[in-house]
């Protein structure tokens, strides 16, 4: 059992994207990809839409994240501490 906190903790910190059906204000079925957290990037974002949408390509409606830290608020030039939020909507095609 000891054995097996060191790995949960490692996949807790590794992340990964959250995908959930929603609707548009126009009626259209879409896709809210969650992709927030220190561990992921809008590349995760991009990644999960594309497999979610089981490569017929997607549309891309809307974005949502935390704006990038200014050079004076980082710490060494490293922006830690901050929890990065990151959400995309996508229409798949």
């Amino acid at each position: 059992m000891i054995k097996l906190i060191p790995l949960l903790a490692l996949l807790a910190l590794a992340g990964c994207a959250s995908t959930e059906q929603t609707v548009l204000a126009n009626g259209e079925q879409g896709l809210a990809i969650d992709c927030s957290g220190e561990a992921n990037s809008w590349a995760a974002c991009y990644e999960k839409a594309d497999a979610s949408c089981a490569g017929t390509g997607y549309r891309i409606v809307g974005t949502d994240g935390t704006p990038s830290a200014k050079e004076s608020d980082k710490t060494l030039g490293v922006d830690v501490g901050n929890y990065k939020s990151r959400s995309v909507t996508v229409i798949c095609k």
